[in-house]
């Protein structure tokens, strides 16, 4: 029996430029790429040097806290460079892919195995980075137990991609893989989707099904979270994307990582905004160009256009992304644009803008935040589009100055950034929400564990 999820506060951001249902095959990349900055807290160990050749799936490096815990290239080629930064640090990792491509082969195993045997196959083939915990936003410890494993496939975010036609036919890889992640857990696997969608996870077994609906970010696994089992000091909870249940099913399924998405070109620099096959770190130039950007300034994000980090187009598709967003760059500025009605802005507030008056217009907004950086004021403006039993100006405030025992009472363990990121948007402060409470989280952390 599901559980309906109702979601009041919120506001759904409609933009234009949103991906056509209409998939291309992206131009093969010649390097692909794995941003170490994709895996927040891993210091990395190399088990490859420059000049090496290695297939997909291949390890390339492991972390210094747990040597079991793999991560392994996307592509089959030659290990080209090893992208460092201060004191060293790697940063990146860039492969050359061979033309033809050849795969590690794993033994494949029943997604009903012991919890033992599927947690060895995970971490082995690489696919145990694609399971995140909270507390602390971190790749899953495998030594925890979470009471309980969260999968989110209701999309909310602006411009993101719809999950219900990318992943459309792939529900025996869903149901393995869920199966498997089932072992994992004393407690129940919770699978969310939109409420009166046709959603490739309507009819799977060994899950609790949740129909939710409500403007973002009902979307977001932490607004779920929330309002079905929330999390407690010393609590661990697991969350999987859908779209990296596909890669761990085909692991179980056929012994190989494949490292295959369709992504999202979407935005209004975007001239033809569709989907791509491509492959994680492939280069966003691969299929850019090939929808076409139009003439001007624009931005590439990583991402949605909420939470995802900017890159150049040159860059790579980061390891957990099937949305990359092109909008116009922000970098002009509007003559008394405080001072005179706004017609083409969303906005919660009603003092000159429209936007409440037309709450399915489609608007083309740019990256600009019209204002600088000033003092947190208090507005209740937060309250307004934050759904979670929180807080958030007074979460927000503990983390500015490092008060833990603030940090830990108002909830800081149920949250990671991408919850303030709506919070964030609306903020007319021009506070940087989401690095406040990465930080805070960090601190939590080290200070407490």
């Amino acid at each position: 029996m599901s559980k309906d999820i109702r979601i009041r506060k919120g506001l759904n951001i409609n933009l234009v430029g949103v991906a056509e249902q209409n998939t291309s095959k992206a131009v093969q990349s010649n390097v692909y790429a794995i941003n170490l900055l994709d895996f927040h807290g891993i210091m990395p160990k190399m088990l490859v040097k420059e000049g090496a050749e290695v297939k997909a799936g291949e390890p390339l490096f492991y972390s210094k806290d747990n040597q079991d815990m793999l991560f392994v290239s996307p592509v089959s080629g030659e290990l080209i460079e090893i992208k460092r930064g201060a004191r060293r640090r790697i940063l990146m990792i860039k492969i050359l892919a061979d033309k033809s491509q050849e795969h590690l082969k794993h033994s494949v195993i029943s997604p009903g195995a012991d919890s033992e045997e599927i947690k060895s196959i995970l971490l082995k083939s690489g696919c145990w980075p694609f399971i995140k915990q909270r507390p602390y936003d971190l790749v899953a410890d495998p030594a925890a137990t979470p009471k309980a494993i969260f999968v989110s496939a209701y999309v909310t975010a602006p411009l993101a991609a719809d999950l219900n036609y990318t992943l459309n036919g792939k529900e025996e890889e869903f149901q393995a893989a869920l199966t498997a992640l089932s072992k994992l857990t004393p407690g129940k696997v919770h699978v969310s989707i939109g409420k009166g969608s046709n959603s490739p996870f309507s009819e799977l077994e060994n899950i609790e099904l949740h129909k939710v609906s409500g403007p973002h970010p009902a979307g977001l696994v932490g607004t779920q979270i929330n309002k079905l089992d929330p999390i407690n000091k010393g609590e661990v909870v697991w969350t999987v994307t859908p779209q990296d249940l596909v890669i761990i099913g085909e692991l179980l399924l056929t012994g190989k990582f494949n490292a295959q998405r369709t992504i999202a070109l979407a935005g209004s620099s975007v001239k033809t905004p569709k989907y791509f096959t491509t492959k994680i770190g492939a280069e966003i130039a691969t299929f850019l160009y090939a929808s076409g950007v139009n003439n001007g300034k624009f931005r590439v994000i990583n991402g949605d256009v909420l939470t995802g980090k900017k890159t150049s187009p040159d860059g790579f598709l980061g390891f957990y992304n099937n949305t990359v967003s092109v909008i116009p760059e922000g970098d002009d500025y509007e003559f008394f644009g405080w001072n005179k009605p706004v017609f083409d802005k969303i906005s919660t507030t009603r003092a000159l803008t429209f936007s409440w008056l037309q709450p399915k217009k489609k608007y083309d907004l740019n990256t600009n935040t019209n204002g600088e950086h000033r003092a947190f004021v208090v507005t209740g403006m937060y309250e307004e589009v934050f759904p979670l039993d929180i807080y958030p100006l007074q979460l927000l405030k503990a983390c500015m100055v490092k008060d833990l025992d603030e940090m830990e009472q108002l909830g800081l363990y149920e949250v990671i950034p991408e919850d303030f990121s709506l919070t964030e948007f609306i903020c007319i402060s021009k506070q940087p929400h989401q690095q406040i409470i990465r930080e805070g989280l960090d601190l939590l952390q080290k200070e407490i564990g």
